[in-house]
């Protein structure tokens, strides 16, 4: 089958009856089209690195790092460009060819921007690619950070237009929006995706999802979130609640949408099953986060993902 060309008008409909197509069916297709585009064994690896922790002052119901929320977590003071440095070598020698960075911020002060700036410069001086994930970013911001040779920046939508003021009150889904078009206009790669199992419907996956198809240029990088619920946080009673084949839909749809872009498996590896992961490797996923955490959350060791590379038959892309 040939691919489509890319679209950028789909139709809350047409989402729809794509994601809700036999499971099978769905699942040829995504790969059909993941084989025109990419390597089908060929898996993008990034290593998140959290420099600095907690005391955000945003309300997003399902994050650790909130100041709003007791959920234990100790606030940090941000890390040292040196310390950073280390972690992205360990990273590269254990295969990743991004290194990315998060900050829990609303969105960055002047002091700590200029460290951020510091530590992007010398992470690529390592070779390797460089995400920042720093919140709400100026126009101004984000040419200085396009300026120090950042590659990609990470802001995510999370869910729906609709769903989203019951996630998230202290910043509007336009201010999210307005932070992508500053990256993409300043000339970096937009890495934007989404959270599964808030207490969404399917609609509003199908809206998340077609929101990111109809963007004027798709999302480089699209991560894909399953919701790893945080004691203390407005969301911790959501664990176990979202079924695992109706994530595997969610990849599928997405690779099906923008042919193009990595489809990231992201958070909530560690609570899934490796035929799962394999399904949605299957369905277009073609990126992942290689470590034992996102941020403050578990993720499967690397050794683990090693293996499971090996039984598949999947090897890193090489930058």
């Amino acid at each position: 089958m040939s691919t489509p060309s890319i679209r950028h008008d789909w139709s809350i409909d047409e989402v729809r009856e794509i994601m809700n197509q036999p499971f099978n069916d769905l699942i040829f297709k995504a790969q059909s089209i993941h084989r025109e585009n990419f390597d089908p064994n060929e898996v993008q690896i990034s290593t998140l690195c959290n420099i600095k922790t907690g005391g955000c002052a945003e309300d997003c119901s399902y994050c650790s790092q909130s100041s709003r929320y007791d959920t234990g977590l100790e606030k940090e003071h941000m890390m040292a460009v040196e310390e950073v440095v280390e972690q992205a070598k360990a990273a590269k020698a254990a295969g990743a060819s991004r290194f990315c960075m998060g900050a829990a911020w609303r969105n960055p002060n002047k002091r700590d921007f200029a460290k951020v700036v510091d530590m992007i410069k010398a992470v690529k001086d390592l070779d390797m690619e460089v995400c920042t994930t720093l919140g709400m970013l100026t126009p101004e911001q984000a040419q200085e950070l396009s300026t120090a040779g950042l590659d990609y920046y990470n802001h995510n939508l999370d869910t729906s237009e609709a769903y989203y003021p019951k996630v998230i009150t202290t910043r509007t889904f336009q201010d999210r929006l307005d932070t992508l078009e500053s990256v993409r206009s300043a000339g970096m790669h937009v890495c934007s995706g989404g959270i599964i199992g808030m207490g969404e419907q399917q609609q509003d996956r199908a809206e998340l999802l077609r929101t990111f198809a109809n963007l004027e240029q798709h999302p480089d990088s699209v991560p894909i979130n399953l919701l790893v619920p945080i004691e203390g946080t407005p969301l911790a009673e959501m664990r176990g609640k979202t079924d695992e084949l109706d994530f595997v839909r969610v990849i599928a749809t997405a690779r099906i949408l923008m042919p193009k872009s990595f489809v990231r498996l992201s958070a909530g590896r560690n609570e899934m099953v490796e035929s799962t992961q394999a399904l949605c490797f299957l369905a277009g996923a073609n990126s992942i986060f290689y470590g034992d955490k996102l941020l403050t959350t578990e993720n499967p060791e690397a050794n683990k993902d090693k293996a499971l590379f090996e039984k598949l038959g999947i090897r890193p892309l090489q930058k």
